[in-house]
């Protein structure tokens, strides 16, 4: 049986936790779809950072294939001249704008890339896995796929279209070499059936498993009708299909038949985040690619489902596209991250409205989060001239706070670090900030402070320690979500000057362990964390 992402050492027994996105067309700039993948990829590997694990995070660009050169040729410039102007006016700077913390951006035009691909086609058609021979069928552009006649939709004039473009398929006709992916059924099988949680949603799963028991068919693993690709090395008239090219990017980026070291202490991928659309090549495609070629398959392929806005994909094809930007000027970019993690279930489909958006983020962000830590921070400066004090007064509302803390925390890091469960994390996380504001409530320091007996001044500084070691927890636990948030709060309680130093380098897990934010530090009043909305948008 091969062996996975999850169970593959580096030379050095310290392998990194790999996560990808799909690799991204180029063929316009991206939208909210693209966004939220990557953005769910950087929190999940920022959650691993702040266990202090080691850590490869790695996204890019799908530059090669017919719609790329399409795009291209309407736009009356080279395909490589579309891609440099894309990758590098649009998608990097958007990376870099979310705060998005990737290790590495490969672009399948490096000849670090293409070098590698024409290698490890070459090796497989040595060793027999791939022969010549001829295909037609109908053929998306957009998905630069064959499909199956059965996978078809049609219109009301009867035309056969693509079920996810919903545009009409051309009929292409071509010689090709193929890739001998039909003899790979009943191993895929077996390898699910040793791996249930190779394939996640369920449902995922399951649509997998359908399709490779109704039998497979070889992949055509090249193209001689254009020539936007990496050439075939034994036969210059064809390009190797670009998705056989897209795929081993995951292969490229880490030093595939280049550094044998870093190779081997980082691959195979323990995460493929991808689209459902793109499914089948990375849950079929994909592992089958590296069975035959004798190297050890992914841990995890995660399906996110469709962002939809008015019941459509979000695509710029079906004119529903928004740019992230659009919202980040509004909300901010922290809020933008949290946003579509804690709104949407990870693997299903997920609806977007601006007055959703703006709902959640007065009640959640603004109300419950912010003004929590506002007051904290407001009543140990006006109560204990901004110095924390010490807890000496506590009891069971306490203890129950210590308790919520520490579920909180553990919860918090199975639902995302182990199952890709980013709502429920974020939820548990908010359930504890409604557990310490209820807490306040109930407590009412601001009348408590009204006794200055020596028990009276215990009670009341018992009580804002408390809120404020609790807020310690939150701003480890939400850092890789909300960066620049967690690190405004982790100032305002005047932490980093203190023995537990810099927010990045708190152990994730030991968040929960109770008393860590020293008495004396030094807090203060910062800037709101989530400031009043102007009057929002409509879609």
């Amino acid at each position: 049986m091969a062996a996975t992402g999850s169970e593959k050492q580096g030379a050095n027994g310290v392998k990194s936790y790999y996560v990808s996105t799909p690799i991204y067309y180029v063929n316009d700039a991206p939208h909210l779809g693209h966004a939220y993948t990557t953005v769910a990829g950087d929190v999940l590997t920022r959650w691993h950072r702040q266990r202090g694990e080691k850590v490869w995070y790695l996204t890019g660009t799908d530059e090669h294939g017919q719609k790329i050169m399409r795009t291209a040729e309407a736009n009356g410039v080279s395909p490589q001249e579309w891609c440099d102007k894309l990758v590098e006016e649009a998608w990097k700077p958007l990376w870099e704008h979310l705060n998005i913390a990737n290790d590495d951006f490969i672009r399948t035009t490096e000849k670090r890339h293409t070098d590698r691909v024409q290698e490890f086609v070459q090796d497989l058609y040595d060793k027999g896995e791939i022969y010549k021979g001829g295909y037609e069928g109908p053929y998306c552009v957009g998905c630069e796929e064959y499909k199956l006649p059965g996978d078809l939709i049609e219109d009301e004039q009867g035309v056969k279209l693509c079920p996810v473009h919903k545009k009409p398929v051309e009929i292409l006709k071509e010689e090709n070499y193929f890739f001998k992916l039909s003899e790979y059924g009943p191993k895929l099988l077996e390898f699910y059936e040793a791996n249930p949680g190779f394939i996640q949603p369920e449902s995922a799963r399951n649509e997998v498993l359908n399709f490779v028991k109704q039998g497979l068919e070889d992949l055509s693993i090249s193209r001689s009708t254009f020539d936007w690709g990496v050439p075939v090395p034994w036969d210059d008239k064809h390009v190797i299909y670009v998705w056989v090219d897209a795929l081993l990017n995951y292969a490229t980026a880490v030093g595939y038949n280049e550094n044998p070291e870093k190779f081997e202490s980082t691959f195979p991928a323990n995460v493929h985040l991808i689209g459902k659309d793109i499914l089948r090549f990375h849950a079929v495609i994909w592992p089958a690619m590296l069975m035959a070629q004798g190297l050890p398959v992914p841990g995890k392929v995660a399906a996110n489902g469709w962002l939809m806005v008015g019941g459509e994909k979000m695509s710029k094809s079906n004119l529903t596209g928004i740019k992230p930007q659009d919202l980040t000027s509004h909300f901010g970019v922290d809020a933008y991250r949290w946003y579509f993690l804690r709104a949407i279930a990870f693997g299903q489909d997920g609806s977007f409205s601006w007055e959703d958006f703006t709902a959640r983020y007065t009640s959640e962000l603004a109300n419950d989060y912010g003004n929590l830590a506002s007051r904290v921070a407001a009543m140990v400066g006006k109560y204990f001239g901004g110095t924390l004090p010490a807890a000496t007064a506590a009891g069971e509302a306490e203890k129950a706070i210590a308790e919520g803390m520490a579920k909180a925390v553990a919860e918090a890091d199975r639902k995302i670090g182990e199952e890709l469960d980013f709502q429920g994390g974020i939820l548990a996380i908010f359930d504890f900030v409604k557990q310490v504001n209820g807490y306040i409530t109930e407590q009412e320091p601001w009348k408590v402070a009204k006794d200055e007996s020596e028990e009276g001044r215990a009670r009341l500084a018992t009580i804002l320690y408390t809120a404020a070691e609790s807020l310690r927890a939150v701003a480890v636990l939400l850092n890789p979500v909300m960066p620049e948030t967690s690190q405004k709060l982790w100032d305002s309680l005047g932490a980093e000057s203190t023995a537990l130093g810099a927010l990045s380098s708190q152990p994730l897990q030991a968040a929960g362990t109770w008393g860590q934010l020293p008495a004396g530090a030094t807090v203060t009043k910062g800037a709101v964390l989530f400031p009043r909305l102007e009057e929002p948008k409509k879609d």
